[in-house]
């Protein structure tokens, strides 16, 4: 399951779950009151992402079936940020610079990378 295929709802979904199990009236009350989807739609929404094999159900207590996601944040991202790379013909540097000039990306960020980078070198695997 390609994380391309999430829309916006099924990613705040999926945000619900990966802070633990849920119902779909749980993820419901995790949305704000004044941006809160139906029901009806949360449900829809889940009953894909079943499909999609995002999410399992793991219990039912009464009427309410729980739900996990089964698969993960970070696969996510991942798959997100390759995704937004491949925009880019693989390159970073426009993202980087994007970053940089919005303010999204600080010196900090800049010297974690390093390290980063830094332990790839060191391992022998190529930065």
């Amino acid at each position: 399951m390609a994380a391309r295929q999430l829309s916006k709802l099924e990613l705040k979904i999926m945000q619900a779950l990966w802070d633990g199990p849920r119902s779909v009236r749980e993820i419901q009350e995790t949305f704000p009151k004044k941006k809160r989807p139906a029901y009806t739609t949360v449900q829809t929404i889940v009953y894909r992402l079943e499909a999609k094999a995002a999410l399992r159900r793991i219990r039912k207590i009464s009427n309410a079936h729980i739900f996990e996601a089964t698969l993960s944040r970070e696969t996510t991202q991942r798959r997100f940020i390759d995704d937004l790379l491949d925009l880019f013909g693989g390159r970073s540097q426009t993202v980087m610079a994007h970053l940089i000039e919005n303010g999204k990306l600080t010196l900090e960020d800049i010297k974690d990378a390093e390290k980063m980078l830094q332990s790839l070198a060191d391992k022998g695997r190529r930065p």
